[in-house]
């Protein structure tokens, strides 16, 4: 198993405490590009996904609602090839 598929795999079998700086790593390894934040929170888009990622660190995590989006983003796009 891979890096990328051990982190993907932690945040979905855990999503009641997903690391802030794992969903950004996550995010970028789903192909979404850091498109602003400041302080504890981030913004995340995706070409051609309508749908955004907004995560905020609560004491080194992030959100629940926002882990479940990020599981709804893992499942829908972790069988594309991006590099580790």
């Amino acid at each position: 198993m891979t890096k990328r598929e051990k982190l993907l795999a932690g945040i979905c079998n855990n999503p009641r405490s997903v690391r802030f700086d794992d969903a950004c790593r996550a995010a970028e390894l789903l192909g979404f590009k850091h498109k602003g934040g400041q302080g504890s929170h981030r913004a995340f888009a995706r070409p051609g996904e309508p749908e955004l990622l907004n995560f905020q660190d609560r004491n080194g995590c992030i959100v629940p609602y926002q882990a479940r989006q990020l599981i709804r983003m893992i499942e829908r796009y972790s069988d594309d090839k991006i590099s580790d």
